[in-house]
């Protein structure tokens, strides 16, 4: 029987890219001023991550007389905010600035939160229409302090396809999903690897600020405002200085930070506007990698950084004998290190793999084409998944064809 690439090479090598299918992404999307060497993060654009240019405005986010809708409901919002703070500034897209925004590929939609507003914020990108989420708060503190401890300013997608979002002081890790319905959960602070010694993730001097991309292992990484590097597990919160960024100009401040489709970190400053630079992060030194940028505030993307060894699993099971008369069989159910198999025997076509956890959090989803009966494939999760059960499901083109539960121990 002629067999097919397993589902878990192709997972492993789309985390690659960041995304659950086709290629990654060579640019990104950017908050600049109207300007070039502007301060007014107010518009949006796309940045060229390989000649470093930008395209002409996507939004502009500084009116104040546009209705929006409510991402719950997705009706227009008939009544205009009224902000005791800000007035009517609170009913312009990016009213008070922006200097956070992740890009969600699947729903083809930009997330971001005004500055001095607690409210999280997505632009559907194929109508470019901008929605509020109006019934949760994103750290439930409206007013914000005068040290900007409190500000959101970094945000990404991470491997298990939420979002995070990080405020300056780092006591604040907020976890969004992108379903129906948008739920938020803050988890509160993070914690200071003891190693970090005099350099805490919750410093002002060292680590406000900047921007935080995700790898494919359940990691993210602050690239603070003062040029210093953190990574987060995401899982136990813990925050480790990598160290501080090498090679930069004196007066650079990493704002924005990306993943290219090269897996090289690109990193722009919203205060120099001369290059932006490639960090390696095992090095943390930069290089320069294109010159003449706008002057930016944050950038996004969908790309992971690849830090994981993706190996190929050993063979699960290459004969399933009586297993060949269901039409979908896992196996083995329960399942060890986090990787299982799959016998399709389904006619010919295209199908989509999906696997959820408990909660509802896609793990996994994957195309697959089943050409014969009987053909087998085996998957693997990512290191980042939990032991416990998890639903599987297999999709046509227009209705489920197959559930069930598999239990990873």
């Amino acid at each position: 029987m002629k067999r097919f690439l397993p589902i878990s090479l192709l997972f492993s090598s789309l985390l690659i890219a960041g995304l659950v299918n086709g290629q990654a992404d060579r640019f990104a999307y950017a908050i600049t001023d109207v300007m070039k060497d502007g301060a007014n993060w107010n518009f949006l654009r796309k940045m060229d991550l390989k000649n470093g240019s930008f395209s002409e405005v996507l939004l502009s986010g500084n009116d104040a007389s546009q209705m929006h809708f409510d991402a719950a409901t997705k009706k227009q919002i008939a009544v205009p905010l009224k902000d005791e703070r800000l007035g009517v500034l609170a009913n312009a897209a990016f009213g008070t600035g922006v200097a956070a925004i992740a890009f969600d590929k699947k729903n083809n939609r930009l997330y971001y939160t005004p500055m001095f507003m607690d409210q999280l914020r997505y632009i559907d990108l194929k109508t470019m229409k901008v929605y509020f989420v109006t019934n949760a708060v994103i750290t439930g503190m409206r007013t914000k302090a005068t040290d900007q401890s409190n500000i959101i300013t970094r945000m990404t997608f991470a491997s298990d396809g939420d979002g995070y979002a990080l405020t300056n002081d780092g006591t604040h890790l907020v976890r969004f999903t992108t379903g129906k319905k948008i739920a938020l959960t803050d988890l509160g602070a993070l914690v200071d690897d003891p190693a970090n010694q005099n350099v805490s993730v919750h410093n002002s001097c060292t680590s406000f600020g900047g921007d935080m991309i995700a790898d494919d292992d359940g990691n993210l990484y602050v690239f603070s405002a003062r040029n210093h590097l953190f990574k987060i597990d995401i899982e136990t919160k813990v925050a480790t200085h990598l160290g501080a960024i090498t090679d930069l100009p004196a007066n650079f401040t990493i704002n924005g930070s990306a993943v290219d489709d090269n897996n090289r970190i690109i990193v722009t400053s919203a205060v120099n506007s001369e290059a932006s630079y490639v960090v390696d992060y095992k090095t943390l030194k930069a290089t320069p990698a294109t010159a003449a940028v706008w002057k930016t505030s944050d950038l996004a993307n969908s790309n992971l950084l690849a830090t994981r060894k993706h190996v190929e699993p050993a063979p699960l099971i290459s004969n399933v004998g009586d297993l060949a008369d269901g039409r979908v069989v896992l196996f083995p159910n329960p399942a060890t290190n986090k990787q299982f198999a799959i016998q399709f025997n389904l006619p010919e076509g295209n199908y989509t793999v999906q696997i959820r956890d408990v909660v509802g959090r896609q793990v996994l989803e994957a195309a697959m084409y089943v050409k014969v009966k009987g053909q087998i494939e085996n998957i693997q999760l990512p290191t980042s998944s939990q032991n416990g059960f998890y639903l599987i499901k297999i999709v046509d083109k227009t209705k489920t064809v197959f559930t069930q539960k598999l239990l990873i121990q």
